[in-house]
């Protein structure tokens, strides 16, 4: 069973049942607020609900990949302008890096976390960005050497010919949309581990995609409605 099958069923890993709105409404919280699992733990104990901080852990780590599939379903295309970019992410203590890209309005492309800035994770991630997204007109990128060497290579295996430039006042729009991921990484104090790294990192940038209208599973919905609609 996939971790989603499971949410049908209101189950987590250890047996024990949860009403599903319980599992969504607390994920839905880790995502979207600077909170930790264990401020999550005593917000939902108001509500009568014994939940363990541990369990909510697991959830976000089994579910939200899950989450983030169906969304792909329902994102709206982008544009053709990307703009390319990586920031920095602490797990047990050593620089983890998230590869980001944008269009010119600001949309979210893609996203991946990897071990190492180099070219090869540089040109991972561009694999996957156009593989989700189509292939760009043009990227915008800083003076790293890596970035550029990864879309010359991309598009010598390819035939294609993206166009490469380096504006670093173009580039402004990715560096300001780091800022929800940094936010929560901060407040997450760093992870222990790169797998729960990556499901918290895409579960923030799910929640900052329905936030900016990219996701629609139902039209006109309100963004609990959009993340709910996911798990279905």
């Amino acid at each position: 069973e996939t971790g989603l099958e499971l949410l049908n069923l209101g189950m987590n890993t250890s047996g024990r049942h949860f009403p599903k709105d319980v599992i969504l409404t607390t994920i839905r919280w880790y995502l979207r607020y600077n909170l930790s699992y264990r401020d999550i733990e005593e917000l939902i104990a108001e509500r009568g609900i014994d939940l363990d901080h541990s369990t909510l852990n697991r959830w976000v780590i089994r579910y939200t990949p899950g989450l983030v599939t169906n969304a792909n379903k329902h994102k709206r295309r982008v544009g053709v302008s990307w703009r390319f970019d990586e920031t920095y992410i602490k797990v047990r203590g050593q620089w983890k890096y998230l590869y980001r890209a944008v269009d010119k309005d600001g949309d979210t492309i893609d996203f991946l976390l990897t071990a190492k800035r180099d070219t090869k994770a540089a040109l991972r991630f561009l694999r996957q960005a156009i593989r989700n997204n189509g292939t760009p007109v043009k990227i915008n990128i800083d003076k790293s050497g890596a970035n550029t060497a990864a879309i010359e290579a991309y598009n010598k295996e390819s035939g294609a010919s993206i166009e490469i430039r380096q504006c670093k006042y173009l580039n402004n729009i990715v560096e300001q949309d780091h800022r929800r991921v940094k936010q929560k990484t901060r407040a997450a104090l760093g992870f222990k581990a790169f797998y729960s790294a990556h499901a918290t990192v895409v579960g923030v940038e799910l929640i900052h995609m329905i936030r900016k209208g990219q996701v629609h599973p139902i039209p006109g919905g309100s963004f609990i409605e959009q993340f709910n609609q996911l798990a279905m």
